[in-house]
C-alpha cells in the first residue's frame, strides 16, 4: 500500500497530526485523567499508566510506523496544541484499499461532537488524498457512544460479529462493523466538510 502523505489536518476546531515525542507529556496527562473513562473500550489502557519515558517511546513507534507506511495514529489537539483532545487513526488492519478509523476522546471532552469532526476529516483525507476504496469503524456492542458517530454520519452496521473481541483474557464481547465505501461518501455529502491537509514538510495537499 502507497504509504501516507497526510501528516497534519486543520479542521474549524481541531488540528489532528502525526505525534511528535514533545507530544509526550500531553498524551500522558491526557490518557491518565480518562483512565476510568477509557478502561472498558480500550485494550491498550491495561497497560497504563505509564511513565513520560514510555510514552516517548510508543510516540517514536507510532511515528515509525507512520513514515514506513505500516500504521497512520494521530494525536487530537486543539488550536493551540497545547490540550490533547484524543487520538485517532487510519489504520492498516483491513484488506484490500481500506483502512479501519479507531478514536478516543479525554473525559473532559466528551459529548462536544470532537469525535465526528475528526471522522469527518478522516473521511475526507482518507477518501480524497489516500484515495481509499473503504472505510470501517468497529466497535463493542455495550460502546453506545462510539456508535452513535459512525451512525451519526452515515457508515452503514454492516454486521455485529458474536465473541470477535477479547476482555479479561478471552474474546466475549460483540463486535460491530459499520462501513462506508467511496462511492457512498462522494453522494452524501460528507465531502463538503472543509479541511486542510498536509504533507510531511507542511505543504498543504
Amino acid at each position: 500500500m502507497e504509504k501516507a502523505r497526510t501528516y497534519r489536518i486543520e479542521t474549524e476546531r481541531l488540528i489532528i497530526r502525526c505525534y511528535d515525542p514533545k507530544d509526550a507529556p500531553l498524551l500522558k496527562n491526557s490518557v491518565d485523567e480518562s483512565l476510568e473513562h477509557l478502561s472498558p473500550w480500550m485494550p491498550w489502557a491495561k497497560f497504563e499508566p505509564q511513565t513520560i519515558q514510555e510514552k516517548v517511546n510508543l510516540i517514536r513507534m507510532f511515528r515509525g510506523n507512520f513514515d514506513l507506511g505500516k500504521d497512520y495514529t494521530y494525536g487530537i489537539f486543539n488550536k493551540r496544541e497545547d490540550v490533547l483532545i484524543g487520538g485517532t487513526g487510519l489504520h492498516n488492519r483491513l484488506d484490500g484499499n481500506a483502512r479501519e478509523i479507531g478514536y478516543w476522546i479525554n473525559v473532559n471532552h466528551i459529548n462536544k461532537g470532537y469525535a465526528t469532526e475528526s471522522v469527518r476529516a478522516l473521511l475526507k483525507v482518507g477518501f480524497e488524498i489516500e484515495n481509499l476504496e473503504r472505510i470501517e469503524i468497529h466497535c463493542t456492542t455495550e460502546n453506545i457512544r462510539s456508535s452513535k458517530v459512525p451512525e451519526k454520519i452515515g457508515f452503514t452496521h454492516e454486521a455485529t460479529l458474536k465473541k470477535r473481541i477479547e476482555n479479561d483474557g478471552s474474546p466475549n464481547e460483540d463486535k460491530m462493523i459499520w462501513t462506508i465505501f467511496k462511492d457512498e461518501y462522494l453522494e452524501s455529502g460528507l465531502s463538503e466538510f472543509t479541511v486542510n491537509a498536509y504533507d510531511i514538510t507542511g505543504r498543504l495537499i
